[in-house]
Order: structure tokens, then C-alpha cells, then sequence
């Protein structure tokens, strides 16, 4: 062996353990291009991947030196993992001794072949890695659908936790609609969320016909593609849409789109989400049962609370009523009769009270709120995760009969903008909605009124006063 060769074979060795000390995919295509420019002695090299979506990279370089401009390459080696080319890996701008030799060759073809296998390995460990946190991800939102309070905060939930595992811009979840479509429920982003909530896809959207049939929709770029139709489309790019289904049944639809520029998904992380998606789905379905079975026992409590009421609460006050009722057909004092009038006259009316109360609790459940009175519930539920507390809602008149579709779409649309300008200001501490179907004008128009007001706490060191607060109004003939 030559004293040039001693040299050479320690680099190579030392390259060839620098390749596959590295788990990470990034850092051991960046070991093999360093190596590769130390072996040879080039001012530049590159990796090119032959598949970027495969592992989302498209390319790994080392910077040309001097700031001399990029040279054609004068070294092509190709990468294998398996069967599989992997890329090309290219060097120019050999520096000293003129061009690449033989020699280079060869030592770079061996370093390409345990490149081979360390990309390989770095393959397994991370789709290992993203394994292990999508199954930790969908135990921990199983775990916390079990114990959440509300169907709302279980979509949120849903819908945040598979944003953070997919490295998405937003967590959307979507649900079918009366119409046939499906419209955005709920929407998990730490940028812009408004305006998201609400949006719909229209009945008979190819997308849609794809999540009826249970199959999951993958989009490289939101905003140019024809199947998208929802009026946020242009804020995405590459996106998955997962099918929530659960006995068969599809019970809505989790859609994780990135920015626009960002890379696509990758297979591996199409197949899972869609497994998170399926768990989740799942975990929706036992959620919303375990909420039947409380909704259950609280009706089965009021009814023997009713009961209780009835059989030993009234009857008590009937029978003491009767005794008063008799004392009173006694000869007596005039003033003692007045007192037993009245106390005769309470207990008719507490009686009375307790009766309806009794009626009441005997009711059965009611279903979830619908119309537009469900639908300014739902908006002001969503606003709560950003306001950091629930808006007080109040309705007067028949909102739900009077007011129109065509009017109640564009009373929502302010609504959410009210909101989200009520989320922008500081020290909010509490808002107040009300929506009035029986607001007249100047004129005598009959219409249908929002209000919207926001107010702080106590104000600070004054005279106990609330903080100024600010009102928004809203008004549309019917």
C-alpha cells in the first residue's frame, strides 16, 4: 500500500463512520455529501433525490467554496437503498490535482453503498419515531374524549392534536350538513382562524363523494386545485382530508392542510394519520355514548327527584293546608282568621310551584339546539377557546321561525366578526350576544337585531366601576 493510499483509505473510513453514526434522514445525507467532498477534494457536491416526496427532501448540498459560481458536475454516483434508486450523488470543481480518477470513484461508490444503508436505517428509525407519536397521539386524545366535557371541546381537542402530530397549519374538523354537504365546525390554528369556521363544501363535490365512500383525499395544493370549493381554499397547499367514520357510518371529516409552498405529505404520514383519524373517530363515537349515559342518569335522577317531590313534598303541604283550612271554621279572633288566610294562600302557591317544578323535571331530554338559534350557540362556543371564556347568549322572539335563511347566514357572518374583533382587544373579561327577532326600526320595518358587547373587569384602583366596554349592532329587515 502507498503512502497516498494510507490517507486516503483512513478518510474513507472515517467518512463511512460519519454516515452511519446519524439516525437522523437529514443529517446522514448531509455525513455522505461532506464525505464524499472530503474524499475527492471537490469545491462542490450535491445529493439529488430522485423521489423528494418519499421523504420530503429535494436536495443536500455543500456550498461551492470561495463563493466561485456552481460547476457542472464531473462526478455522477448513483445512491441505492434496496431495489430502490435513491438519488444522485454529484461532485465538481476539483481542486489541486486535476480531474476525479478512478480512485475517487471507487471511494465514492463505497461510500454511496453504505450510504445505501444508513438511509435505510434512518428511514426505519424515523418512520419508527412518527409512529410511536401518532399511536401516543391517539391514546392521549382517546384518553381525553373519555373525560371531556362537551361533543365541542372533543372536536377541538381532535382537531389540535392531529395539527400538532402532522406538522399542519390547521386541524379542521368538518360535519355533514342538513343539506347533504359538509360545513367546518371546528378549526385549530395558531394563525389566522377567522372566517374557517362556517365554511362548506357543497353537496355533490367530487371530494365529497370520495369521503362518503370512505376514502381519505390528498391535495398538493389547496388553492389550485378544482376539487377544493370552500372560500378559504387559497390560505392552504398541500392538505390531507381523512374520513371520520365509526359502524359505518361517516360521522364527519379531519382535514389537515399546510401552508402554501410547504412539502406534501408523504405516504407514511398519509397511512398515519389515517389510522389516528379511524382511532379517533372511534373515540368520538364512545365519547358522545358516555355523555348519553350521564345525560341518562341526570334525567333518571330528576325523575326520582320529581318523585320525591310529589310524593312527600306536596303531600306534606296539602295535609298542613287542610289543618289551616279547618282551624279557620273555628270560632276565634278576627286577626288570627287574616293569618290563616295568608298562610293558606302561601301554601296554595308553593304547592302550585312545586307542581310545575315536578312537570319540568319530568320532561324528557331535548335534543341539541338547531336553526339559527343552534348555529349563534355553536359560534359563540368556538369564540370561547379564543376569548378564554364562553360569551353570555341571549334570544328574544322566534328566531328560529322568523328569521330567514338568507338573513341568518349574513348574521352569523357579523357575528363572527364581531367576535373576532372582540378576541383582538385586551382586558375583555366578558361579552354578552343577543339576538332580537322582534327589533324594529325608526320606521316600523319589522327585523331582527345583534348586539354584541364587550366590557373589561373592575377598573383598576377607581371606584369599583366597570371597565368601558364596546358595543357592536347589527340590524336586517325580515
Amino acid at each position: 500500500m502507498s503512502d497516498r493510499s494510507a490517507p486516503r483509505l483512513t478518510r474513507l473510513l472515517e467518512a463511512v463512520l460519519e454516515v452511519g453514526t446519524d439516525l437522523d434522514l437529514r443529517g446522514t445525507l448531509q455525513h455522505v455529501v461532506d464525505g464524499a467532498a472530503e474524499l475527492t477534494g471537490a469545491s462542490w457536491a450535491e445529493l439529488a433525490i430522485a423521489d423528494p416526496a418519499r421523504d420530503g427532501l429535494a436536495e443536500i448540498r455543500t456550498p461551492g467554496r470561495g463563493g466561485a459560481p456552481e460547476p457542472a458536475p464531473r462526478l455522477r454516483v448513483p445512491i441505492h437503498v434496496g431495489d430502490e434508486e435513491f438519488g444522485e450523488l454529484r461532485l465538481a470543481g476539483r481542486s489541486g490535482d486535476g480531474p476525479f480518477t478512478a480512485e475517487d470513484e471507487q471511494s465514492v461508490r463505497v461510500l454511496a453503498t453504505q450510504a445505501g444503508i444508513a438511509i435505510g436505517n434512518a428511514r426505519l428509525y424515523e418512520t419508527a419515531r412518527r409512529r410511536e407519536r401518532w399511536i401516543e397521539g391517539a391514546a392521549a386524545v382517546t384518553n381525553a374524549l373519555l373525560t371531556e366535557e362537551s361533543a365541542g371541546d372533543a372536536l377541538t381537542t381532535v382537531a389540535e392534536r392531529a395539527r400538532l402530530l402532522a406538522d399542519a397549519t390547521a386541524g379542521v374538523i368538518l360535519q355533514p350538513t342538513a343539506e347533504g354537504g359538509m360545513e367546518i365546525v371546528t378549526a385549530s390554528t395558531p394563525e389566522d382562524p377567522d372566517g374557517i369556521v362556517g365554511a362548506t363544501i357543497a353537496p355533490g363535490s367530487p371530494v365529497l363523494e370520495q369521503l362518503l365512500g370512505g376514502e381519505p383525499v390528498y391535495v398538493t395544493d389547496s388553492a389550485t386545485d378544482p376539487r377544493m370549493t370552500t372560500y378559504v381554499r387559497h390560505r392552504f397547499g398541500p392538505s390531507m382530508m381523512l374520513p371520520l367514520r365509526a359502524n359505518g357510518r361517516l360521522i364527519g371529516t379531519l382535514a389537515l392542510p399546510r401552508r402554501r409552498g410547504d412539502r406534501p405529505y408523504t405516504a407514511v404520514e398519509g397511512l398515519l394519520a389515517t389510522q389516528f383519524a379511524s382511532q379517533a373517530a372511534l373515540a368520538l363515537v364512545l365519547a358522545d355514548a358516555r355523555r348519553g349515559r350521564e345525560r341518562l342518569a341526570v334525567y333518571e335522577d330528576r325523575d326520582r327527584i320529581a318523585r320525591d317531590l310529589h310524593d312527600l313534598v306536596v303531600q306534606r303541604l296539602f295535609a298542613t293546608g287542610m289543618m289551616l283550612e279547618s282551624t279557620q271554621r273555628r270560632p276565634g279572633a278576627d286577626d288570627v282568621r287574616d293569618v290563616l288566610d295568608r298562610a293558606v294562600d302561601e301554601l296554595r302557591s308553593t304547592v302550585r310551584e312545586v307542581r310545575t317544578t315536578i312537570l319540568a323535571l319530568r320532561q324528557p331530554p331535548a335534543g341539541p339546539p338547531t336553526g339559527l338559534r343552534g348555529r349563534v350557540l355553536r359560534e359563540t362556543a368556538s369564540a370561547a377557546a379564543r376569548l378564554g371564556f364562553p360569551p353570555s347568549t341571549h334570544f328574544t322572539g322566534a328566531v328560529d321561525t322568523r328569521v330567514p335563511d338568507r338573513v341568518g347566514d349574513r348574521l352569523l357572518a357579523a357575528l363572527r366578526q364581531a367576535l373576532s374583533d372582540t378576541a383582538g382587544r385586551p382586558d375583555v373579561t366578558r361579552v354578552e350576544v343577543v339576538v332580537d327577532a322582534s327589533a324594529a326600526s325608526p320606521d316600523g320595518r319589522e327585523g331582527v337585531r345583534l348586539t354584541v358587547f364587550d366590557g373589561g373587569g373592575r377598573a383598576a384602583g377607581g371606584d369599583g366601576g366597570d371597565v368601558a366596554g364596546t358595543t357592536f349592532t347589527w340590524w336586517a329587515p325580515l
